[in-house]
Order: C-alpha cells, then sequence, then structure tokens
C-alpha cells in the first residue's frame, strides 16, 4: 500500500548538528532490563527497532563513572565497556539508523551498593528514597571531576561509533538536573542561588561534551521543563523556561519532558496520549534547533499535528516502541491499522525494574529478538499439516490464532461467549483501563484479515465436540476465575464463614459481570497487582461505601514497579475509600468482616454488606482434565496434542497470557527439553583467582 500523503511530513529528514536523522522518528533513550549483563540481547532489540523505521535509536542511561554505579544499567567507566555498545551501534547502523548514548551520573540517586560509594550531591542530602546513606555535598574539585569523567565517557561514546550523545538532565536522576532545581541546590556559590548559576554546571557539560565529539557527532540535552512540584521545583515559568533561553543554541537537539519518570512515564490508567505537551509547548518558541517529545503517540495525525503546529520536530516515543517496533514502517507503508498500539500499562517499565528482561503486554516478541530468534513482524511458515483448533478467545487464544494464521496454519477458533476478548473485554471497562482494550482489537482485526482462520462465537466445547472437529492439534485457552474463598498468598487455606456467607461473598468476575453488591462493601486485595485497587474504584464511583483491606503496605502494591503506586493511593483517598493496610480478613461474618492487623495480631471488625475477594486465580481446566483422561480417543480423533495456553495454564498479567498465546504459536506446545531453551550470555571468569 501507498504512503498517505498527509503523512509525508515524517517522513522529512532532520539535521541533529553534524548527523542527519532519515525521517522524524525518534526513540528516546529508556530501560530494558538487559543492560550490561545481557548486552547481545540488547543490541538485538535495538537493531529490530532500527529496522522498523525509527530513525534514531538510544540507549538507556549510561552510568559514567563508579561513583554512579546503578549495578542493571550499562556503562562506560573505562575503554573496556566500549565492545558491548558499539554492538548495539553496528547493529543499529546496519539498519540504516543513527545510534544515541545517554552519559549519567545519578547524583543522590546512585545507590553505589558495588563500589560503596558515597553517592555525591549538589548540597548534602539523604539519598534518594529509602537508601540508608546520605550524600555529601559536592565542592569544586568533584565538579571538576565529574566534568572530565563525562567528557571521558562521551569520548568512548564517540569511539563506539555513536552518532548522537546526550548531555542528561531529567527525571531527577542526574547530576547538571540536581543543580539546577532548588529543590536540590542550596548552594551559595557561582553553582547555586539564582537560576543563571544553577544552570552554569548544564552549560559547561554541554560545552565540554560539544569540544569532545568535534564534528563527529550530534549533543542533545534531555532536559525536564516541569518537576510538576510547583515552586518547590523545576517549572516551566522559571528554571525550564531559563535554561532553554540561555541555553537554546548550544546543543545540537533538546529532549524535553515532565520529571520525574512517574510523571514522565505515566500510564494510560491516569494520563491520556499526549498529556505532555501542555508543558513542554513553549520549547520550540524560544530554539531553532530541533525538539523532541514524548506523550504515549501512536497516531499518525496526531504527530502529524505536533509537526506543522510547532510543538515537536521529531516524535519522541519509548512505550510505543516497545509495543511495535515497526510503527514508523507501517506508517510509511500505508498500513495504519496494523499499527500495534502500547496500551499504556505499564508492565514493560515493571519488569525491567526488577532487573529483568522486559516485557510488553501487545509485543510477546520484546526481548526475544536475539535470545529465542523471534521478531515481531516476521514468523516461521507452517511445518505441518495440521488443522489446529484453539477453545477461547481472550488474549491468549485471540494471539495463538493469530500468529498460526500468521504462519499459513488452517485454525478454528472457538469461544463460547458473545464477546471476543475474555478478560481484557471485561477488564478494559473498568475505571482507567479503557486503552487496555486495544490488546483484543488490534488481534482481532488481524485475524479477520486471515482467511485461514474461521471464528465461531457461542460454541462451548466438550470433550466429544473437540474430537469431532478434525483438528490435529488443540491449544485451550480457557481462561481462569477468580476464587470466592479467600485463599491466596497470605492465606494458603479457605476463610472461616466464606462459605457460609456464600452469598455476600463475591469476585471480580463477578463485579465485571454487573454484579451489585448491598451496603458498604470490603474489598480484600491480596493479589497486589492493579485488579484490587480498580474494583475500589468502580465500587467507589457506583456510589458504595467501601473498604480496601491488605496484607501489603499499600493498595496494589507491585504497582511500585509500574510507576502507578502513588497515583491509586490519592485515588483511593479522592474516592473515600477506607484503608486498612498490613491487615489481613480473617474471617466473614453476617454484616462484618473480621480483620486482623499482620504485625500486633490485633482484630477488628469492619461493617461489610458484600465482601469482593480480589486474591487468587483457579485456571479453568475443566476441558483440558476431561480430554486428558481419554487419550485413546484423542488418538482416534486424529489428536496428536493437547496444550493449556494463557490463563488456563497459569493465571498471570495479560502480557504472560499474550506470550503464552505467541510462543504455542511459535512451539506448538512442544514440551521444554532438558538445558536451557534459549541463547544464554555467560560471564567471562577472571583470569585470577
Amino acid at each position: 500500500m501507498a504512503r498517505d500523503p498527509r503523512y509525508d511530513i515524517l517522513f522529512e529528514p532532520v539535521r541533529i548538528g553534524p548527523v542527519t536523522a532519515r525521517n522524524r522518528f525518534y526513540q528516546v533513550p529508556h530501560c530494558n532490563g538487559m543492560g550490561r549483563k545481557h548486552p547481545t540481547a540488547m543490541a538485538a532489540m535495538r537493531g529490530v527497532k532500527a529496522e522498523g523505521g525509527w530513525a534514531v535509536v538510544c540507549t538507556e542511561q549510561c552510568d559514567i563513572h563508579v561513583t554512579s554505579d546503578t549495578e542493571r544499567e550499562i556503562r562506560l567507566w573505562d575503554d573496556r565497556d566500549i565492545p558491548p555498545l558499539a554492538r548495539m551501534v553496528d547493529r543499529v547502523h546496519g539498519r540504516g539508523a543513527l545510534a544515541g548514548l545517554e552519559p549519567t551520573h545519578m547524583g543522590y540517586h546512585a545507590g553505589n551498593f558495588i563500589g560503596r560509594e558515597i553517592p555525591m550531591a549538589p548540597s548534602g542530602r539523604p539519598a534518594h528514597g529509602i537508601l540508608p546513606f546520605h550524600a555529601r555535598a559536592m565542592d569544586k574539585t568533584d565538579i571538576a571531576d565529574y566534568r572530565r569523567w563525562h567528557r571521558n565517557a562521551v569520548i568512548r561514546g564517540k569511539k563506539a561509533g555513536f552518532d548522537i550523545i546526550y548531555v542528561y538532565a531529567g527525571h531527577g536522576l542526574s547530576l547538571p538536573m540536581h543543580f539546577l532545581s532548588p529543590r536540590h541546590n542550596r548552594r551559595a556559590d557561582e553553582y547555586g542561588g539564582r537560576v543563571e548559576n544553577r544552570v552554569r554546571l548544564l552549560r559547561e557539560v554541554i560545552e565540554d561534551t560539544k569540544e569532545a565529539v568535534g564534528d563527529a557527532c550530534g549533543v542533545a540535552v534531555r532536559l525536564a521543563v516541569n518537576e510538576l512540584l510547583g515552586p518547590r521545583g523545576i517549572t516551566p515559568d522559571e528554571e525550564g523556561r531559563a535554561a532553554i533561553e540561555m541555553l537554546g543554541e548550544l546543543p545540537d537537539l533538546w529532549d524535553v519532558n515532565v520529571s520525574e519518570w512517574e510523571n514522565d512515564s505515566e500510564s494510560s490508567r491516569f494520563a491520556e496520549e499526549g498529556y505532555q505537551e501542555e508543558h513542554i509547548a513553549f520549547v520550540k518558541s524560544r530554539t531553532t534547533k530541533p525538539v523532541v517529545g514524548v506523550g504515549r503517540y501512536t497516531s499518525p495525525d496526531r504527530m502529524v499535528s505536533l509537526v506543522r503546529n510547532g510543538v515537536l520536530d521529531m516524535i519522541g516515543a519509548a512505550r510505543p516502541s516497545i509495543a511495535d517496533p515497526f510503527l514508523p514502517r507501517k506508517i510509511e507503508e500505508g498500513r495504519i491499522d496494523d499499527i500495534r498500539e502500547c496500551i499504556g500499562c505499564n508492565v514493560c517499565v515493571g519488569t525491567a525494574n526488577q532487573n529483568t528482561y522486559m516485557r510488553c503486554t501487545q509485543n510477546p516478541t520484546m526481548s526475544e529478538e536475539w535470545r529465542r530468534g523471534w521478531h515481531p513482524e516476521t514468523i516461521p511458515p507452517a511445518d505441518t499439516d495440521d488443522r489446529i483448533l484453539v477453545v477461547g478467545a481472550g488474549p491468549a487464544g485471540l494471539e495463538a490464532a493469530r500468529a498460526l494464521g500468521q504462519r499459513g496454519y488452517d485454525v478454528t477458533l472457538a469461544e463460547a461467549g458473545a464477546e471476543l476478548g475474555g478478560r481484557v473485554a471485561r477488564e478494559s471497562r473498568l475505571p482507567g483501563l479503557a486503552a487496555w482494550g486495544r490488546v483484543r482489537d488490534w488481534r482481532v482485526g488481524q485475524l479477520r484479515k486471515l482467511p485461514n482462520v474461521e471464528i465461531f462465537m457461542a460454541s462451548e466445547m466438550t470433550a466429544d465436540t473437540v474430537r469431532e472437529t478434525g483438528a490435529g492439534m488443540v491449544a485451550l485457552a480457557t481462561g481462569a476465575v477468580w476464587r470466592r474463598d479467600g485463599s491466596g498468598r497470605y492465606h494458603d487455606f479457605p476463610l472461616p464463614g466464606a462459605a457460609a456467607q456464600a452469598r455476600r461473598v463475591l469476585t471480580p468476575d463477578d463485579i465485571m459481570a454487573g454484579a451489585e453488591p448491598e451496603g458498604p462493601v470490603a474489598v480484600y486485595d491480596d493479589d497486589h497487582y492493579y485488579m484490587g485497587g480498580a474494583i475500589a474504584e468502580k465500587l467507589a464511583r457506583d456510589g458504595h461505601a467501601v473498604s480496601l483491606v491488605t496484607p501489603a503496605r499499600a493498595v496494589s502494591s507491585w504497582t511500585e514497579f509500574t510507576l502507578e503506586i502513588d497515583r491509586i493511593q490519592t485515588r483511593m483517598r479522592e474516592l473515600g475509600v477506607t484503608l486498612h493496610l498490613s491487615h489481613a480478613v480473617t474471617r466473614i461474618d453476617e454484616r462484618e468482616v473480621e480483620i486482623e492487623d499482620m504485625y500486633s495480631r490485633r482484630a477488628a471488625r469492619i461493617e461489610a454488606g458484600a465482601v469482593v475477594m480480589v486474591t487468587a486465580q483457579d485456571p479453568v481446566d475443566g476441558l483440558y482434565r476431561d480430554l486428558m483422561a481419554d487419550e485413546d480417543a484423542n488418538r482416534k480423533a486424529g489428536i496428536r496434542r493437547v496444550s493449556r495456553i494463557g490463563d488456563c495454564y497459569g493465571p498471570g498479567p495479560i502480557a504472560a497470557a499474550v506470550f503464552g498465546g505467541y510462543r504455542y504459536a511459535r512451539e506448538l506446545g512442544e514440551a521444554i527439553g532438558d538445558g536451557c531453551p534459549w541463547k544464554r550470555e555467560t560471564v567471562e571468569l577472571a583470569a585470577e583467582v
């Protein structure tokens, strides 16, 4: 298909100092959980994005010195760190894109657990978060050292072949930003006080970087123009505007955003596409240099309007480039409806924050480009003549049917209900989760293009009807249901009273199906991801008095990793939800539940006309058990393999279900054999013992 002429502007080249980007699509720096421990996997992932049409592909933040050791990110401490990064540059250059490097010193954010160095900052202060250290105030020698360390890392980046090198002053994670922000900088010398002084270090480091790279590399500045803290921090009316006005023509590109990370990568539950525009729109009027910004953009029409209206020169993306590494190419080729749109769930951030390969709900191949050899757009053709039956059209079933159809298999998809999407269809109707419906919508759209996939609705399958289909292989994606007896992580047994009060005990499935509790409601969150908070929010918005009980110290505590936890706690309080943190439900009685403090073991009682159990889930695997009970009948029917996928195999996040569906389509249910089923990078032992 030909590109829509409306989008031609997105494919104009952009000059960035001495280098030129082939179009306006810019993958900004983002973490990935691979870093220096898995550099080949990281390089392959970035290379696929370059293949997908991103004109600039950047690293994550790169530690420049032992005094800024984050352990999980890449580093350029000395020349030994150049080869892993050069590998990424080669992958990116091999696909015609520019490679960008983000050297970073994290200042008081650096834990330095490996090297045991004391963190440093513009002024003495406690280290970030709950780290049990204090950062020391930097003296003039420290400032000179930092500038030298940064320059050395820049020179190494140049040797590695990078085309664009950053000066990083964003996300609250870097020394130049710490010096700029009034909440961190209480100095009385030429680096503190007036904003002109607080900008000084940023100016010096930009000048150092430009001198170090000469005409070989473009110099970008990543600047948070708003910390969203009012006068306590950087604001667009003060420091953000002043920095742009004083330094506007110094770098070759401005990459502007809001800080901290949880604001810059706000989830779709709390922010719409383009949510940063009001904060960054002033930048273009203060500089002639190209400006890039982010906002979880997936609509090409929105992208065009940003360029034409003088908001941005380049469309920055982290999460949308993860969900669809081929987003630019699909726009270029006129395949807009093939774009796999980011749903803004932040599971990519959440998994990377746990020091592992990042996942993506929409893109199951993310981080598996090298390790498993998976590609987001291509898949091996069918190598058998099997007809395949997929039972259940939730996220796992839809993805399995789609990927199998892409391979060329004849597929029958049977759905018992009247709606495609399974749990995605239900959960996307909860407050703030509408964008999650894209998981269903994209797959349904792709399936409609595949003549070899048949979909049958209202088709509840039994063992006999499965055997009658003539399928050679069967994938059961029949999902899972929430338990209603209270057993889960904290209690591994049914709660007293749960059976006797069964009429009053509900589950998320009941609430999403339209059940209306009577009277005040107690929500018991022993799941700790989004569901407990989302159910409490729905019930509170429906007018119920809601109490939320959780053994954790916060509602939906795992969302600390997805950067949503603070907003969820705020939302609960705004809606008047009564919180019983670090408590567990211990008994359910008529009109009351008994709760217990996890530490003192003191019991209390709260009024509850109904209790919603958000605890554990059970796979819906009765059909699997029925089929496996008579394997001889399966063989006679021509069925050679029956597999469970998604929540039917093991309940988990939607991302896990999509991954399970895709993996089935690639491997067709083959059992895991001996040894590791993917490629590994191993650590080379030192010569000395």
